[in-house]
């Protein structure tokens, strides 16, 4: 059962972590929830709620895109907020990575937000109203070692965000974006790739001293539940602001980020990454 007063929020990668908590604190708040994901079944929880709807969408297809946002509109007939979050990490040495692997990268968090947002801003401008919530990472502004595909590609969410939000304030639509830190969620688990096989090769020294320094810091993530509060400010406090840092960790690096000559900055990453 909908809320035909109720603002509606559109998400993105919503089966687990961020979009999942997500879409749970929309609807506990009132809001009409659109969660999409590539596989609906991973929605059966969710769709026990009578504020979310359940839609398949997988943001590297454009029908699928399209399908899922004309559903949305029949059914609500408006989008007031739209967040991308769908996305996934890819590890490991670029020198390693395939061709397959490096186009599947941009195509889901890059290509994918580009889709989704065109399919959305047409009834957002009819609208003169409505807001764009981008989910990159503190990733998009600190690179770390074995993360340069994951990392170009949120380093262009935030190039194209901020660019964005000068576009579509004339329409009255904002576009911003949440830069979490670490997220306690299984992001290191299913939506993590590695570019590389197991056994041996050139950069193994350095891969293994990386992923026991991961391993250490997981346990200062922030929770999936409190990114998503970071969301729902981001989506609902009327400002002109863009960028909201989402984690102690996120706030504290970026603090850091800004206040370091480059050469105590880069060797910063290098302790932070055992190298």
């Amino acid at each position: 059962m909908t809320s035909e007063t109720s603002p509606v929020v559109l998400i993105t990668g919503a089966s687990s972590g961020i979009g999942h908590a997500a879409a749970t604190l929309f609807a506990e708040r009132g809001w009409n929830v659109v969660a999409t994901m590539r596989n609906p079944s991973d929605g059966e929880v969710l769709a026990q709620n009578p504020l979310i709807k359940v839609l398949p969408l997988d943001v590297t297809d454009d029908a699928s895109v399209a399908a899922a946002v004309a559903e949305t509109l029949s059914q609500f007939g408006r989008i007031d907020v739209l967040i991308n979050n769908a996305g996934y990490g890819l590890f490991g040495p670029f020198e390693t990575a395939s061709d397959e692997q490096i186009q599947r990268q941009f195509a889901t968090n890059v290509d994918g937000i580009f889709a989704v947002t065109r399919a959305v801003l047409p009834t957002m401008r009819n609208q003169g109203s409505g807001t764009i919530v981008n989910v990159a990472s503190l990733g998009g502004i600190i690179a770390l070692p074995f993360f340069s595909l994951y990392n170009a590609t949120k380093f262009a969410v935030i190039g194209f965000t901020e660019s964005l939000s000068y576009e579509l304030a004339p329409f009255g639509i904002r576009a911003k974006i949440i830069a979490p830190g670490g997220v306690a969620t299984d992001f290191a688990g299913r939506s993590m790739a590695r570019t590389f096989e197991g056994g041996e090769n050139a950069y193994s020294d350095t891969l293994s001293k990386a992923l026991t320094a991961m391993g250490e810091r997981r346990g200062n993530y922030s929770t999936p539940e409190s990114v998503a509060e970071v969301i729902y400010t981001a989506a609902t406090d009327g400002t002109g602001k863009v960028m909201y840092l989402a984690g102690p960790d996120a706030e504290q690096g970026f603090a850091l980020h800004r206040s370091l000559s480059e050469e105590k900055r880069m060797e910063m990453v290098r302790q932070h990454a055992g190298l």
